[in-house]
């Protein structure tokens, strides 16, 4: 049986990561996970920091591996609203999609800092509940962190800059 494509993100806070996710699930009839759902839900109200959110983010790994090697297993594609913004949330995501020898797509929202705080200060806005963490002082904290995939990696990378953002593709290149 084919097996289904795993899509994921990598971009830096604000870059539009999650909008993109929800367009390309719907355009690709896939699941859509995000772990900013799957957090609220099972730790509600619990992460107030960078600390937090990897000591939650780290516990609900095991559980989210296997269920996304499910679906994929069973020939749905699957986007993931979780972050590839270092080599080691890279490597996670390779473990999903290699183990099970199932294709995989790594979308790059390549955004300059200053559109991505403007982005960021729209968010606050939009959903006051993120004010707390959607600051300037969070996305520097953050974005320190941030390394973009390299080609050399060995995903299948398709980058989306500023002037191609509004236009994802249908399916992997």
């Amino acid at each position: 049986m084919k097996k289904g494509t795993l899509t994921f993100f990598s971009g830096k806070m604000g870059a539009g990561k999650t909008t993109k996710s929800r367009d390309i699930a719907q355009k690709r009839n896939a699941v859509l996970i995000s772990e900013d759902e799957w957090l609220g839900a099972i730790y509600p109200n619990s992460i107030e920091s960078l600390e937090d959110y990897i000591k939650y983010s780290t516990r609900l790994k095991p559980q989210m591996k296997k269920l996304v090697q499910a679906i994929l297993s069973a020939g749905t594609d699957v986007v993931m609203d979780f972050p590839a913004n270092t080599i080691a949330q890279r490597n996670w995501f390779r473990s999903i999609f290699s183990e099970i020898q199932a294709p995989h797509e790594l979308v790059y929202i390549d955004l300059p800092n200053s559109v991505c705080l403007e982005q960021i200060g729209k968010r606050r806005i939009e959903q006051p509940e993120r004010a707390a963490t959607d600051t300037e002082a969070v996305f520097k904290q953050v974005t320190k962190h941030f390394v973009a995939p390299r080609a050399d990696e060995g995903f299948n990378i398709n980058v989306m800059a500023e002037n191609t953002i509004q236009s994802a593709p249908d399916g992997p290149r």
